[in-house]
């Protein structure tokens, strides 16, 4: 079992950061208010999924962990928070089944074998689709992509507006990784320099070592708008968004017979992508956006 890996990055070192920021300093109506960036619609707007009969559902368990800020932790008063925990809720109420609905949260090791064991009935914890897992479980469809952008320290003048202004530049990347692959396919002309760690890449980043990097867009995101940044830099060009590379992007995973909750659920993400509440629950997360 993997989690969806952020390559490039480890979000543990900027959990403090983006728990001061997001709860304490931007309360969701002023980042509205300042930034309005915008979540790929990853559900026709057109489509109408059917909503299943889910009256003779006697409860719906999520699964998650705690070890994957921002979607899934636990806040200073040890209770369960989160952009997962959240549309989880925000699920179980469009489908009118919030009384019957819990949330509990287990080591991310044991999730697998957890629905297997009919412990819980989905997991919502940011688990990597593979073929291997699809032989086992079935998994809605996606409700978030993770993207990969650019970074450019603002001291270096670039000619132009998109990737190809990075010509003549170097461009940073952490070695061995996803987006070390997915940066020599998309752009072979570009300069790549490969560093050995994130702590690495983002130092020569903000010392001018290279003009840019390439990483993931969530990590990159906090990590500009962070006080460890001293400003240096601005996310540039893309989003990137790779099946191949990436990922299919973030999905609740059903045991394979729970036909009727896997639609239940899509109908539900569909539903909220529609009305625009996975929107809010989007800003609410991530206030300097990912795309």
């Amino acid at each position: 079992m993997m989690q969806f890996k952020l390559a490039s990055l480890n979000i543990r070192g900027l959990c403090s950061f983006w728990l001061s920021l997001v709860v304490f300093l931007c309360p969701i109506a002023l980042c509205a208010q300042q930034a309005t960036p915008s979540l790929p619609l990853l559900f026709d707007a057109r489509e109408r999924l059917a909503k299943p009969d889910l009256s003779a559902l006697v409860r719906l368990r999520f699964l998650t962990s705690i070890d994957f800020p921002p979607f899934n932790f636990t806040d200073q008063n040890g209770k369960l928070a989160g952009f997962n925990i959240d549309l989880a809720r925000e699920i179980c109420g469009e489908l009118e089944i919030a009384d019957k609905c819990q949330i509990q949260a287990l080591p991310f090791v044991d999730l697998n074998a957890a629905l297997a064991a009919s412990q819980g009935d989905a997991v919502i914890a940011g688990i990597a689709v593979s073929d291997k897992l699809r032989q086992q479980f079935a998994f809605t469809r996606p409700y978030l992509m993770l993207p990969a952008r650019f970074v450019r320290n603002l001291k270096i003048p670039l000619k132009g507006e998109g990737a190809g202004a990075l010509a003549d530049h170097s461009v940073g990347v952490v070695k061995a990784t996803a987006h070390e692959a997915m940066l020599a396919a998309y752009f072979p002309r570009l300069k790549a320099v490969s560093f050995d760690s994130k702590e690495a890449l983002l130092a020569a980043l903000k010392a001018g070592k290279v003009d840019a990097a390439f990483a993931d867009a969530l990590q990159l995101s906090f990590w500009v708008s962070s006080p460890a940044s001293e400003k240096c830099c601005a996310l540039f060009d893309g989003p990137y968004l790779s099946e191949q590379f990436l990922g299919e992007g973030m999905t609740i995973m059903l045991r394979q017979k729970d036909d009727i909750l896997a639609a239940a659920l899509d109908h539900a993400l569909a539903a909220l992508s529609r009305s625009g509440r996975l929107q809010e629950i989007y800003l609410r997360y991530f206030p300097y956006g990912l795309y």
